[in-house]
């Protein structure tokens, strides 16, 4: 089993047909971007993904704005080095691996840790942001958009910001407010239109998984060797 796992990812550190197929997969705060993405990845065959994030190209602290009442605006393109993702990501699709330090989120204590993100047939990104930005919205060959009523995106918001960022329930409401919103608002809606396609994810997107996972594989080049029909 190992060695056939092997062989897989040596047959897909390379495109199978010429250069990677990029996917940009946006949506706001708590939508359920990332949980798609790492579905995606996993419903693929090893080595036939890559994953890269739009939160591991933040600005240092010192590049950020802070609100009227001092508290810094993460959830705005500034906020983030987006020229540097778009040539990461033209890297990946030339064969290059890219190196790049994985965010934080203010975490205390917490190490910032070096990542290789190696090229493959299929490169998933997921962000906030890639809409809006012209130079990186035009490197997708797919442009995924996905949805929630804002009651939802703010329920898993709480939850998650909770569990992995020790935020208390004042601090997720005040940034949902103040920062988050607004920013969906003015940054990403105004962009969802561009999108190839609209991924509603109110309580599950099994559907929208076994499409894209399907599509996907014949881009990649893999369905024969994952057991479908090409």
């Amino acid at each position: 089993m190992a060695v056939a796992r092997n062989m897989a990812e040596a047959l897909f550190s390379q495109p199978m047909h010429g250069r990677p197929y990029l996917v940009g997969v946006a949506g706001g705060s708590g939508s359920g971007k990332t949980t798609l993405v790492r579905a995606l990845r996993n419903m693929l065959p090893p080595g036939s993904t890559c994953i890269v994030s739009q939160d591991d190209y933040y600005l240092p602290m010192d590049k950020q704005v802070a609100d009227s009442n001092g508290h810094v605006n993460f959830d705005l393109p500034g906020a983030l080095d987006l020229d540097l993702l778009a040539d990461d990501l033209r890297c990946l699709a030339s064969g290059e691996t890219i190196y790049r330090k994985e965010y934080a989120f203010e975490q205390p204590g917490v190490q910032e840790r070096w990542m290789e993100v190696r090229p493959a047939p299929v490169i998933l990104v997921e962000g906030l942001f890639l809409l809006g930005h012209e130079v990186l919205r035009g490197l997708f060959d797919l442009k995924v958009f996905v949805e929630a009523s804002e009651a939802v995106q703010l329920e898993r918001r709480i939850r998650r910001d909770a569990r992995e960022r020790s935020y208390n329930r004042e601090q997720v409401l005040y940034k949902w407010e103040h920062h988050v919103m607004p920013a969906y608002r003015a940054h990403l809606w105004p962009y969802r239109h561009l999108c190839d396609l609209h991924v509603m994810n109110e309580t599950q997107h099994d559907r929208a998984l076994s499409v894209l996972g399907d599509h996907l594989m014949r881009q990649a080049g893999v369905a024969e060797m994952a057991g479908q029909p090409a």
